[in-house]
């Protein structure tokens, strides 16, 4: 009976949720002591990256894109009003909906910590190795590319 257990301990500890799940936090760890030394959290930094590459944007594609649930967004974006990090605006297309865009505090913040945070990837690319770790991105790209479609495809 132990050694069932002790199996299937081991096949769960390998299964592919684990696995992506220990390597997400290894890699936050690499990112989280830069991101705080900046006064930002990582859901913070999310919304910061994504609205560095948009002009504007809706809550909902904002939260979509960062990774975050609506609700998670909704508690964080009005301390980075607060900080000028953020603006929300009207959006002209559809009242009921702001948009969003990246405050002058914003991309203070992003000029100021970037470097940083290139340096925290510079130097995990560097220990994992560069051409492994761009395969690895791809494959996890791919992974996600096809699972959303079968998703989309089963709904």
């Amino acid at each position: 009976m132990q050694n069932k257990n002790n199996k299937n301990r081991l096949a769960f500890a390998l299964s592919p949720p684990m696995l992506l799940l220990r390597a997400h936090e290894s890699v936050v760890l690499q990112y989280r002591p830069v991101l705080r030394r900046h006064g930002v959290n990582e859901a913070q930094w999310r919304v910061l990256r994504v609205l560095s590459e948009v002009d504007a944007i809706t809550a909902s594609d904002l939260a979509s894109r960062a990774n975050l649930l609506p609700p998670s967004l909704s508690r964080i974006m009005p301390v980075m009003e607060s900080r000028g990090w953020l603006r929300r605006s009207s959006n002209a297309q559809d009242q009921r909906q702001s948009l969003v865009s990246l405050g002058a505090h914003g991309k203070s913040l992003l000029a100021r910590a970037m470097p940083d945070v290139t340096a925290a990837h510079a130097a995990m690319s560097s220990a994992f190795g560069k051409e492994r770790l761009e395969r690895l991105l791809q494959e996890l790209q791919t992974l996600h590319s096809l699972l959303a479609e079968r998703r989309l495809s089963e709904d």
